[in-house]
């Protein structure tokens, strides 16, 4: 998939034949602070810079940096550890320069190819090239001489700018569909909070009006990447899929165990409740089911620190059934249940357009480069 007003066969090149490699300087997250110069850390390249185009900085540093790395526009960065081979094959452009490196990021310093196109290249096709020279088990390390030998193709320097023009445009817009999702859920956490702080109603324990019941371990063996049924444990995504379930749609899960213990969740299709799981059934004709799942959200920090231990903390069954439920009206119910619902409708809309800008990125990302 090309521009119609490129031809031609794109060149076949080393890395070691395009680009300078080097290694940032000592760096760590407890130096970083409000002022100073701007910085980047590793690990920031996997939660902090989603795309492949760093366009602002985030962190900075006030520590001495006349001995420390500082970036040329047009680098493009690496880590050189993590825990995954895959992971570590994580390119990102700087466009500033003067930025300071951490000395877990490997440099390439093109000689006159465009940073944004590489950069996109290496995470297509090429990433799984990267992947193959790292090096590790628990923790995997890549330097500047496994990348050396990576195979790149490159057509003009022209058709490398529009290129990158084009996905770095699609990045803007899903970095925009981040913000507007984000934005959304915080008005609902908002409205919420202050909706419930209001209402008016008999207090009752979450035990009186629903069966809080712990769902049933399955071997992880027997579980699916995909499948009709997926399972709830003790996160917030779907552990795998099963080929059968034992709760039915339309029902409010809530972690028991692990780190994401007391998240609390709506599941709209019949899903396999584990063993790490709580589902909330058999709620009382004056609740409306909705409502409570919108209560229970909103409370969703005070339902996590009901969690006990550290290595694996959980919450435990007597514990929830003592938390306490505001019941107004049922017309009230519906009413609060009614609007919390249609934000977060909208919000899951906006979602699915994320994801399909997403699906956009990674096919574009497969057809254009070679």
């Amino acid at each position: 998939m090309r521009f119609p007003e490129f031809e031609g066969e794109w060149k076949k090149e080393r890395l070691e034949d395009i680009a300078d490699f080097s290694k940032g300087s000592g760096i760590s997250k407890e130096q970083l602070s409000e002022k100073g110069e701007p910085c980047i850390l590793y690990g920031e390249l996997y939660t902090k810079y989603k795309s492949e185009v760093i366009f602002d900085i985030i962190s900075k540093t006030d520590i001495d940096s006349t001995k420390l790395v500082k970036s040329q526009a047009n680098d493009v960065i690496i880590p050189s550890s993590g825990e995954t081979a895959e992971d570590i094959a994580t390119a990102r452009c700087v466009l500033k320069k003067n930025i300071l490196l951490s000395g877990d990021l490997n440099i390439i310093r093109l000689h006159k190819h465009n940073g944004s196109f590489m950069s996109y290249q290496l995470n297509a096709k090429r990433k799984y090239d990267i992947a193959k020279v790292a090096q590790g088990v628990s923790v995997v390390h890549l330097y500047g001489e496994h990348l050396k030998g990576v195979n790149t193709y490159n057509p003009c320097i022209e058709e490398q700018k529009k290129i990158a023009r084009l996905l770095s445009l699609l990045d803007e817009r899903i970095a925009t569909q981040n913000k507007i999702i984000e934005d959304l859920k915080k008005l609902k956490s908002a409205i919420s909070e202050r909706l419930f702080k209001s209402v008016k109603g008999s207090i009752v324990l979450l035990s009186d009006i629903c069966d809080i019941v712990k769902g049933k371990q399955i071997n992880g063996e027997n579980l699916s990447e995909r499948g009709r049924y997926y399972v709830m444990n003790g996160g917030t995504e779907p552990s795998g899929y099963y080929s059968d379930y034992n709760v039915e749609a339309n029902t409010i899960s809530i972690s028991e165990g692990g780190n994401s213990c007391g998240y609390v969740q709506f599941n709209t299709f019949p899903f396999w409740s584990g063993g790490h799981c709580y589902s909330i059934q058999n709620v009382t004709g004056n609740v409306d089911n909705l409502y409570l799942y919108h209560y229970l959200k909103s409370n969703e920090d005070n339902i996590m620190k009901l969690r006990i231990g550290s290595g694996l903390p959980n919450i435990q069954k007597k514990d929830l059934a003592m938390f306490k439920i505001i019941v107004p009206t049922l017309e009230q119910q519906m009413t609060i249940s009614t609007f919390l619902s249609s934000i977060e409708r909208k919000a899951q809309i906006e979602a699915d357009i994320l994801i399909a800008m997403q699906s956009e990125k990674q096919h574009l990302l497969r057809q254009m480069f070679i």
